[in-house]
């Protein structure tokens, strides 16, 4: 049975989702206002400087197609460079909107329903951007149709057994259902819009867009249905695709790579990146548009609270990496795991175990978490780590392995550098354009969740 806050001590109480008097009414009028007025000067500011980073990078890969990759620092053996580094980074940052949306929805922790919709949409615009380091590091990124298989005059057929194939099935189907998942949330949200717009090109866009949405008990019953299922089937992908991106590295015999571990390590790295870009984004997103009523510090504090779980949980995943290494003795992985912390990279392999382990540990101080300059401070490490942890584990491994004759030191060039700054301008110049023109929180959900939506559920604790 359900248990009342009436029946819990006053510091049991759980803290409310919202603050201040929000209604159905208010509600509409805080969230669905957004696409109708117009923006602030300093959203034109962010915009513009998030498109030159993009065009930066796409410049830089037109480059790169005209010239070849041998703009990029990759030699022999470090084959794969800044752009496979990128791609798991980049996958990993989408891991956490499936898993706030899906997964959170599924245990019904009603705090998801604030910030889901922003995480959503985080997810896709993270696997758009994940999408392009694959399709420019195969050389020829007009021939990447050979990767499909369908019969064709050439005779060419993939390669199923490889885990390279099994990464383009992964992250496409990931993709897909994460867009239905996400676009499916929004249908009532633009029915809303539809309703409130004035006749127009907008309110035609708006009408196709949802779908026909009314709003009856029979649209309702479909939609909740569909949204379990789909729920169902996202969080059984948020857990096999960064394990089938891991599959890239386990399966090989390079050392460092071919271990058991790294499914579970990597799904936990990517829901520990994706927590903490999630909750860059939403300290921004509360200031900057005034939803502090709606994204309370509570909101921040149980993000917080995962990223510092999580990154427990990775410290737990480095020691076991490491004691497989000693237990082994196998020379080759004693030689590798000396590299994270004394060799030619020992201070990418430092950079990874600060930002990764000790800096969430200011998270165990209740105060800290509910900071606005620590919490930032501790995500924006967890972002530089995990991408950095990416780093290690993919040159590390490369640059010195069984033949001590082909051992050789990787180094960077600008453009590598380059197209990762436009991958990031493009995903902030996507997250910027959904904060304009569509609904930011589900509002929907979060009227589900007011004080006598539900009635005999008031006092429900969420």
């Amino acid at each position: 049975m359900a248990t009342t806050t009436t029946s819990l001590p006053p510091e049991l109480v759980p803290e409310p989702l919202s603050t201040g008097p929000v209604t159905a009414g208010s509600l509409d009028d805080q969230v669905l206002a957004f696409p109708d007025r117009p923006p602030p000067l300093k959203w034109f500011v962010a915009l513009a400087f998030t498109l030159g980073c993009f065009a930066v990078g796409a410049l830089l890969i037109v480059y790169t197609i005209c010239t070849g990759i041998g703009v990029w620092g990759n030699n022999r053996p470090v084959f794969w460079g800044f752009d496979i580094i990128n791609f798991v980074f980049w996958i990993g940052i989408g891991h956490a909107g499936t898993l706030i949306s899906a997964i959170l929805f599924l245990f019904r922790a009603r705090w998801r329903n604030a910030i889901a919709r922003f995480a959503e949409a985080m997810t896709i615009f993270a696997v758009m951007c994940a999408g392009i380091f694959p399709l420019i590091h195969v050389g020829r990124p007009w021939l990447a149709f050979w990767l499909f298989p369908y019969p064709n005059q050439r005779g060419i057929w993939p390669n199923f057994r490889s885990p390279l194939m099994w990464d383009v099935f992964a992250v496409n189907t990931y993709f897909s259902v994460s867009l239905m998942f996400w676009y499916l949330g929004l249908v009532p949200d633009l029915a809303s819009l539809r309703d409130r717009t004035r006749p127009g090109f907008r309110k035609v866009i708006y009408a196709i867009l949802s779908l026909g949405w009314r709003g009856s008990a029979t649209h309702w019953l479909h939609f909740e249905k569909a949204y379990l299922l789909l729920a169902g089937l996202a969080t059984g992908l948020v857990l096999s695709v960064h394990s089938v991106v891991s599959f890239d590295f386990a399966v090989s015999l390079v050392p460092g790579w071919h271990m058991t571990i790294f499914p579970p390590y990597f799904v936990t790295g990517a829901i520990f990146a994706g927590f903490a870009m999630v909750v860059i984004v939403l300290v921004v997103v509360r200031e900057s548009m005034d939803l502090g009523n709606l994204i309370t510090l509570r909101h921040l504090d149980l993000m917080n609270k995962v990223i510092l779980g999580t990154s427990c949980l990775m410290g737990y995943s480095y020691l076991m990496e490491a004691f497989t290494a000693w237990y082994s003795m196998n020379p080759f992985l004693h030689h590798t795991f000396r590299q994270y912390v004394a060799g030619t990279y020992w201070w990418a392999g430092w950079i990874c175990i600060g930002c990764n382990i000790l800096a969430p540990q200011l998270f165990w101080v209740p105060k800290w978490r509910r900071s606005y300059p620590v919490m930032l401070f501790v995500a924006l490490a967890v972002t530089v780590g995990m991408w950095f942890e990416r780093f290690v584990i993919i040159v590390i491994s490369l640059s010195q392995d069984y033949l001590p004759s082909s051992w050789h030191v990787y180094w960077p060039t600008p453009v590598d550098f380059g197209i990762l700054l436009g991958s990031f301008g493009l995903f902030f110049s996507l997250v910027l354009l959904f904060a304009r023109v569509l609904p930011i929180i589900a509002t929907t959900e979060v009227k589900a969740a007011l004080q006598g939506a539900q009635p005999g559920h008031e006092g429900v604790a969420s």
